[in-house]
């Protein structure tokens, strides 16, 4: 995992849109342009096994480590996630390898807020490589 790659704040429908890249040594995949290996989502817990995070357009599997099982996560929470993308061919469900999770239950803006986050990224960093790559 190259840790100099920013981690994108996206929305889980925007990955339908992702590349593999091929012959890269570490996974890698491009988003119009845009290299990336890791994502950082918010969401509401939907299911506990498998760990399921609905962002309101679309599901990601997470798979968490040993540090993170001692949480108890509940469907309902609402989560901040960072974490490797892992391309999931024949599967319909992408998954993310997660590196951290908040649960953000306790501050109930944070999902509006969530949305202008992703939209101020896309504007200020995302949309010029995108054009540019077009």
């Amino acid at each position: 995992m190259d840790y100099s790659v920013a981690a994108l704040k996206l929305v889980c429908s925007q990955l339908k849109h992702a590349r593999e890249v091929p012959n890269s040594s570490q996974s890698s995949y491009t988003l119009g342009g845009i290299l990336f290996q890791r994502l950082w989502l918010q969401g509401v817990l939907v299911s506990a096994s498998p760990l399921l995070l609905d962002d309101g357009t679309g599901l990601i599997e997470l798979s968490i480590g040993r540090e993170f099982r001692l949480r108890h996560w509940q469907p309902g929470m609402y989560v901040m996630v960072v974490g490797g993308y892992v391309f999931r061919t024949g599967e319909d469900i992408p998954m993310l390898k997660v590196h951290k999770i908040v649960d953000l239950s306790s501050w109930p803006d944070r999902e509006a807020m969530w949305y202008l986050e992703v939209m101020e990224a896309y504007k200020l960093f995302y949309q010029p490589l995108v054009e540019d790559f077009i």
